[in-house]
């Protein structure tokens, strides 16, 4: 009945994802090479916004460490690849087990801290990942960067990797929605709304938030392993504060606490960072104006607006 009862609640969200499934399942069917690989770049910041979007949504706590924590997995399967020699699945596993381990680390000092200052200590803990990756060359190759030694062969063809790609996206985004629709995520949703109430009826809001966060870590760590593969490529750009701020964008424009509008918001930037950059150098300008415009007309996000729309046709 719970389950039947958030189908029934999230309609949206969930024509959103059928909506994703059938756009990203016929793109290798009409896209160019060049599609797909934006595709595929969609689908990776797509996880990696939608877990930044279970704290923000659903337990209110805005993260600017989760670019950190993505990057950390990149550079772990970078480096194993490349400068141990070893496998690229002991490598995935290795670089989201890291991924956890840094989420834990965040979560275990940041969940004692709500507000603002939650958001400046994520902050302060993703610039000391910034530094490590910066300043540890002979292991991250500082400002130079780490190059990969590419996809293993099953998976160097662009096609099979977007398809795997979106089987684990889609996988872990089901994943994502079960969790952020538990009892849990209830707790969570309890905790965001009054945390001081839920401590008085004895919930640990603390262990909940330290949970919270090292489980998105690792939905973030997943997303960092398939960039790796990806890009191919890792420096200390991929750890700092740009892309946490670029995944919170993503989720922000696609609508906080829909969790699949992470989607159409990693669309929308990835879109303008691709093309409309090939018209003008100033397209982060264009992304400000697009972003004003979305919190002026739709403050709740896309999706949201959305999600607003059914609602009042349903009253109707």
């Amino acid at each position: 009945m719970m389950l039947a009862d958030g189908f029934a609640k999230n309609r949206p969200a969930i024509i959103a994802l059928a909506i994703v499934l059938v756009v990203f399942g016929i793109m290798p069917l009409i896209g160019s090479g060049y599609q797909v690989s934006i595709a595929t770049e969609i689908l990776i910041f797509a996880l990696l916004a939608m877990s930044i979007d279970v704290l923000a949504g659903y337990a209110g706590r805005t993260s600017l460490g989760h670019g950190a924590i993505f990057g950390a997995s990149t550079y772990v399967v970078i480096y194993w690849t490349s400068a141990m020699g070893g496998s690229p699945l002991v490598a995935i596993i290795l670089g989201v087990l890291v991924a956890v381990l840094v989420a834990a680390v965040f979560g275990f000092l940041a969940s004692r801290v709500s507000g603002v200052y939650f958001l400046l200590l994520t902050l302060a803990l993703g610039m000391i990942v910034w530094g490590v990756a910066l300043r540890w060359t002979s292991i991250s190759g500082g400002e130079n960067g780490l190059r990969g030694v590419g996809r293993p062969e099953w998976l160097a063809n662009a096609t099979v990797f977007f398809y795997v790609c979106l089987a684990t996206v889609v996988t872990l985004s089901a994943v994502i929605w079960r969790f952020v629709q538990s009892p849990f995520g209830l707790t969570l949703r309890g905790i965001r709304d009054s945390e001081s109430r839920m401590s008085s009826l004895g919930y640990g809001c603390a262990t909940h938030m330290f949970i919270a966060f090292t489980t998105t870590g690792f939905f973030a760590g997943v997303a960092g392993a398939l960039y790796a593969l990806f890009n191919n490529f890792v420096s200390p750009s991929t750890v700092q504060l740009a892309q946490s701020v670029e995944g919170l964008l993503m989720a922000i424009l696609g609508g906080i606490g829909t969790l699949f509008g992470a989607f159409i918001g990693a669309a929308a930037i990835i879109l303008l960072e691709n093309f409309v950059s090939q018209y003008t150098a100033r397209w982060p300008m264009v992304l400000g104006f697009m972003f004003i415009a979305t919190m002026i007309f739709a403050p709740e996000g896309v999706l949201g607006a959305f999600r607003r729309f059914f609602r009042i046709r349903k009253k109707l």
